[in-house]
């Protein structure tokens, strides 16, 4: 099955936000063992590619020799042509034939092998490139994920914060009112209490010049005075 079809297995069914939420963790799961899967694909392509090289190196092996024995052999027909000696040289020839063949096998093996390393490293290289980008792609992804939580928690701890904040002050409100409907009742209940004595009529005599004032020591001491000078 495909990453795109497994991501879509993922997200089937996931209307709702808290669905869509699940999803979208479930599709970072996913992914990540794609990842993990693709890295396991490549460490045995790598083993992979080493095998081949060392066959290959195999191969080289034997073209090589074989190209060691072509050269040898036309060495010794050409002895054998100068000795008069045709039926060795011709004996000579039929095995240089037979190398040549054998050479020209190993040669398409080897080409075969070349094709193959050419093509596995530049897989290989593409791979790694992919498995790195899909590993940034998620560590990013993963990590925005974690600051918008923390983000989210912040946010909600400042809220209710504010909202403890305004509760006090609301509270604090209260009783100021309170003790300030406190304050008027026992004003009010002086000053009725103050009417109800005549209060209100001497403080009014008073204001008017009326009626003296509440004596001090000086006007005590006046009016003694006053009553000496007449007797």
């Amino acid at each position: 099955m495909s990453i795109f079809k497994k991501l879509f297995t993922a997200v089937r069914g996931g209307a709702t936000e808290v669905g869509e939420a699940i999803v979208d963790t479930q599709a970072i799961r996913i992914l990540e063992q794609e990842l993990r899967d693709s890295k396991t694909a490549l460490n045995e392509a790598k083993t992979n590619l080493t095998a081949i090289m060392a066959e290959k190196m195999g191969v080289d092996r034997k073209v090589k020799d074989l190209g060691s024995k072509i050269t040898e052999h036309e060495g010794y027909a050409m002895q054998a042509l100068e000795k008069g000696d045709e039926a060795l040289a011709t004996d000579v020839a039929n095995k240089i034939a037979e190398f040549e063949h054998d050479l020209s096998i190993q040669q398409g093996i080897r080409d075969g092998y070349e094709t193959k390393v050419s093509t596995l490293k530049k897989l290989i290289r593409q791979t790694e490139r992919n498995i790195q980008a899909m590993d940034r792609e998620i560590s990013v992804v993963k990590t925005t994920e974690k600051v918008q939580k923390a983000n989210d928690l912040a946010s909600a701890k400042f809220s209710g914060s504010n909202s403890s904040l305004r509760s006090a002050t609301d509270s604090l409100e209260r009783i100021k009112k309170r003790q300030q409907q406190r304050e008027d009742q026992a004003s009010a209940a002086m000053e009725l209490e103050s009417e109800e004595n005549g209060g209100d009529l001497q403080d009014r005599l008073k204001n008017a010049g009326i009626v003296d004032s509440e004596s001090s020591g000086m006007s005590v001491l006046e009016r003694l005075k006053k009553q000496k000078s007449g007797s």
